[in-house]
């Protein structure tokens, strides 16, 4: 692998991973994404365990059994800023906790005690039983330990298919959640779902309580949620989706795929939505009011939108003084996520100079790059390096990111805001984007930044 240094700006520092970054207005060519990382790049992508993790875990009654070395249940412990009105059983991790001895004689037989053990002890409606690297590669058959498992308890004990060797990508593994999720929601031979006329929230977790942010104003306007996926959903809940009138996607990376598996099984039709930033939520409610088109819903929502608005715009045009013309990047798992942030950030008068995705599709970047300014960075799983080398040559001000760039951004003497999956504040809604601006304000405006000089770019 030739990995010299290309100092051009819009350049990799690792010569193969050249088709993977375009610069708006520049490139010709579409960028090079969805494949598995480049080995040694040091991607901050995750594995595919860890996909399907932060996907199921917020079912809060399930137990989440993890079938490997107790270090994959400890990496993924409580792994979501989730937030349950009921049932805190997902709260725990549970692990087979698979020894030298376990991958030299196989471990089915501890996986079925520990399943034996947890029903036994709590007795959940159903339990995850995730695969991982080790149980993965001595060929240890979590199906056919489920499916006994199953027929022993008559509850659910679904499968989930992520052993990290799979790929370099974690998109596989909310593939596995989504179909361990389709698995559990069919109904049973003979058994029928009622449809009603409330809507799933596909790919909505409640960080910080945002699916109820959401819940209020839908039944402001009139319409109920039936089940949020995944965040603060039961499992009898979930089994309820099929009778749903409308499936709202909010993380497409995570569910598009179950969307279109409800859609092709029950006949639902789907609405991609995003509630982060004021615009973002005022577009989507208005989305979903056309949709059911009823005109009494529709002069709700307009007032809603109308009232919520003027009340936080004086707020936000405050933040939008002291920030205007301030240089913002973002790096984050999924590209709904980088949408809604570009808008925001532009919303406050700010320039984005640097994006990227972990996990984003050509048409969404096809789609990011429309929203851009030409000379824009564009990456697709981006490394530390190069991240630090377009956040030095684009003089950013402020990074939001997830929590693996944090402590980069920091000690590049630079404002970073956390936008990611285990964060407990809510920003969705009208109030969570008052919550955002205020959060960019603080750690883009600190004067601590003008007093930072070991990096030489502050002073």
């Amino acid at each position: 692998m030739d990995t010299s240094s290309v100092t051009a700006e819009g350049s990799a520092c690792i010569s193969e991973r050249q088709n993977s970054i375009l610069t708006t207005g520049k490139s010709k060519s579409s960028i090079h994404c969805a494949d598995d990382s480049l080995a040694g790049s040091v991607s901050q992508r995750a594995c595919v365990f860890c996909g399907a993790r932060v996907v199921l875990n917020p079912v809060t009654d399930a137990a989440h059994l993890v079938h490997g070395p107790i270090g994959c249940a400890t990496y993924t412990w409580d792994i979501r800023g989730s937030l349950s009105s009921g049932s805190e059983m997902y709260r725990n991790s549970f692990s087979t906790d698979m020894k030298e001895r376990d991958v030299v004689f196989g471990g089915e037989k501890k996986l079925a005690t520990c399943i034996d053990e947890i029903m036994g002890k709590y007795n959940p409606p159903a339990i995850f039983v995730y695969s991982t690297c080790v149980s993965g590669m001595i060929g240890d058959d979590i199906i056919a330990v489920c499916k006994a498992a199953s027929e022993r308890h008559a509850t659910d004990i679904i499968p989930v298919e992520s052993s990290g060797f799979l790929s370099g990508n974690k998109v596989v593994g909310y593939r596995a959640a989504a179909i361990a999720l389709m698995q559990l929601i069919k109904p049973r031979e003979g058994d029928t779902v009622k449809k009603t006329w409330k809507l799933n929230f596909l790919g909505e977790y409640n960080l910080g309580g945002e699916k109820w942010v959401v819940e209020r104003y839908l039944r402001e306007i009139g319409i109920e949620i039936n089940v949020a996926f995944t965040g603060d959903s039961t499992v009898a809940a979930l089994k309820q989706a099929p009778g749903a009138y409308l499936n709202l996607v909010q993380c497409t990376g995570s569910m598009h795929w179950v969307a279109m598996s409800l859609e092709q099984e029950f006949g639902t039709p789907y609405l991609d939505v995003n509630f982060f930033g004021a615009a973002n939520t005022a577009e989507s409610l208005r989305k979903i009011a056309q949709f059911y088109g009823d005109a009494g819903m529709i002069r709700r929502t307009e007032a809603l939108i109308e009232h919520e608005q003027a009340r936080i715009q004086p707020v936000l045009q405050k933040y939008r003084k002291k920030l205007a013309g301030k240089r913002a990047a973002i790096y984050v798992g999924g590209a709904f996520k980088a949408v809604a942030i570009i808008r925001q950030l532009k919303e406050l008068g700010m320039e984005i100079v640097l994006t990227g995705t972990q996990t984003g599709k050509k048409e969404e970047y096809d789609n990011l790059s429309t929203l851009l300014d030409p000379g824009t960075i564009i990456i697709d799983d981006a490394n530390p390096a190069e991240l630090e080398k377009f956040l030095l040559e684009k003089n950013v001000d402020v990074m939001a990111g997830g929590v693996k760039e944090r402590v980069l951004a920091y000690k590049l003497g630079i404002g970073f805001v956390d936008h990611n999956h285990d964060r407990k504040d809510g920003l969705a809604g009208f109030d969570g984007a008052v919550r955002f601006a205020r959060e960019v304000y603080v750690t883009t405006c600190t004067p601590v930044w003008s007093q930072l000089k070991a990096t030489g770019r502050r002073g």
